[in-house]
């Protein structure tokens, strides 16, 4: 007998408890017969309002994890999805690849990483050089372009929006958004990407590609491609980016 409203995956999706833009994503792409279980991290002290905050902030989601993938696994997921991005970037592409061993060798499951699907994401798409915006302080934004220029991209720029709390990050209008894209894009940019999964921005990329006329990379309709591709699952969805309409 299979899940009645997973029936061809369900996927075990790891947030920050002060996350409510993942599951909103990921539910919004109406998948048919796939189905979310979300594992919540523990976030007591959401304060990053400077690199200490954050390092801070990254210590309460790494004291938590292991409880919050303890708890998805009694829905017996398929796949383990990681719904932040901030701990998948540190440590360049190695510390990356260590945090998916450590995962996988936890649950036995295949793992998706914000980082990982960005990466693949970028190839798929044959995206070179790349301007990245984030909603962290600048010791974040560091691992970010690290990863990004150990995978083999050329970073042209790094935005980081400084959001002073982990809840501010979900607070973040369209028009600054929009205002921060059209600061990072140029003719020899191949790609904008976006990372920090709280904030609200699929829908958004999905026009400003339309606009742009190049590919402007959302984390969690990246995370939910991988996903699904990895998994053989190759429904096409609208309005959430050219990754999962075309790729």
């Amino acid at each position: 007998m299979t899940n009645a409203v997973g029936p061809r995956a369900v996927f075990g999706v790891i947030v920050p408890s002060t996350n409510t833009v993942v599951e909103h994503d990921y539910w919004s792409a109406r998948v048919p017969g796939v189905a979310y279980r979300a594992g919540s991290m523990y976030i007591p002290d959401p304060a990053m309002a400077d690199d200490a905050g954050f390092t801070a902030l990254l210590g309460q989601i790494r004291a938590s994890i292991d409880t919050a993938v303890r708890d998805v696994l009694t829905a017996e997921p398929d796949r383990l999805v990681m719904g932040m991005s901030a701990e998948t970037f540190w440590g360049g592409v190695e510390g990356n690849a260590a945090f998916e061993r450590r995962l996988h060798a936890l649950t036995g499951l295949p793992v998706t990483t914000g980082a990982s699907a960005c990466r693949a994401a970028l190839r798929e798409l044959g995206c070179r050089r790349v301007a990245v915006f984030s909603p962290y302080q600048p010791i974040a934004d560091r691992e970010v372009g690290r990863f990004f220029t150990e995978a083999g991209f050329e970073v042209a720029a790094i935005t980081g929006l400084r959001c002073p709390t982990a809840l501010d990050i979900a607070k973040v209008p369209a028009d600054r958004l929009r205002a921060v894209v059209a600061e990072l894009d140029a003719p020899d940019i191949d790609a904008v990407v976006q990372v920090g999964t709280n904030l609200s921005f699929v829908a958004l990329a999905d026009r400003l590609e339309e606009e742009l006329g190049k590919p402007v990379v959302a984390i969690n309709a990246a995370t939910l491609w991988h996903a699904l591709r990895s998994h053989g699952l190759d429904d096409r969805v609208t309005g959430a980016g050219r990754l999962l309409r075309d790729q």
